[in-house]
């Protein structure tokens, strides 16, 4: 049975990583037509109906009581930034590119950890960091050019956003829900996509609003897939198939937009996801 159900995770990963992926996608797709307000506002609007889904399941409004104010109110800063910064790493670079450098995310967290978590981080730990950001700098800097490649700048914010976010989550699972969580960060993103979208508004049109309207589906089937891998399998066993999202990212990059990931991409993603993958387990001894 433990079999199964850890089976069963996978797939809810992979296919979590999959619609991710798309979501970013068609995010993509459309920053040429919205301002990035107005992306993330209408997408946060089509989210709520599967995140009110993941309300219901975890046992009604009562799922949504917030314990932890300043952590609430910190991730939600952060996702919003790491939004914005997102949605202007794909108006401005291959798919496969900006996802690969947000990848460092967990190298981070592993730097940050001294610092903000009090905890010993080990030589073999930090070589693997060094490692990871050695990979980064290869993505960012093009094939055959000198000088770095300064918008990779944007998802290596995301990745740092990303990291900090984790950690004032660490500290938040002990008093709130994941539905929660997830909640109130999509409403900060609605209220701060609006303001900011307020004197850049486009008209949207029938066929517009509708992809609105799949694309905040997907988004929130996303997080329904990533909850439940989750919750079906340990997270040591799930967690490493996330990287299977670069995957997706180049098979779609190339599909729609004839994106061909260069030599120094490829190479540099093979050393982020290492790194990240090796940390991972240096992790799981420590905790075992």
């Amino acid at each position: 049975m433990a079999k199964t159900t850890s089976g069963r995770g996978i797939v809810c990963m992979l296919l979590g990583g999959l619609l991710l992926t798309i979501n970013d996608a068609i995010q993509k797709s459309m920053t040429s037509d919205f301002p990035t307000g107005e992306l993330l506002a209408m997408r946060a609007v089509f989210m709520l109906p599967p995140i009110a889904f993941l309300t219901w399941r975890a046992g009604g409004l009562s799922s949504l009581k917030v314990t932890n104010h300043r952590g609430q109110a910190l991730r939600a800063v952060l996702v919003c930034l790491s939004s914005f910064l997102f949605v202007g790493a794909l108006s401005l670079m291959p798919l496969a590119d900006a996802i690969a450098i947000t990848f460092a995310g967990p190298l981070f967290v592993t730097a940050l950890a001294p610092l903000l978590l009090r905890e010993q981080v080990g030589w073999r730990r930090w070589a693997a960091v060094l490692t990871g950001f050695g990979g980064v700098i290869l993505m960012v800097r093009p094939s055959g050019a000198s000088a770095l490649q300064w918008v990779a700048l944007l998802p290596l914010g995301v990745a740092l956003c990303g990291a900090i976010r984790d950690i004032t989550t660490r500290h938040m699972h002990g008093t709130e829900t994941t539905v929660a969580i997830l909640f109130y960060s999509t409403c900060a993103v609605m209220f701060v996509g609006f303001a900011t979208a307020l004197f850049s508004w486009e008209p949207i049109s029938t066929r517009q609003l509708g992809m609105f309207a799949i694309n905040g589906l997907i988004l929130g089937a996303a997080y329904f897939f990533l909850v439940e891998a989750l919750r079906l399998a340990e997270a040591s066993v799930v967690t490493p198939y996330k990287y299977v999202t670069l995957i997706w990212a180049v098979l779609i990059g190339l599909i729609i937009w004839g994106d061909i990931p260069t030599t120094n991409t490829l190479v540099g993603a093979i050393f982020v996801v290492g790194s990240g993958l090796f940390i991972l387990h240096r992790e799981l001894r420590r905790f075992s």
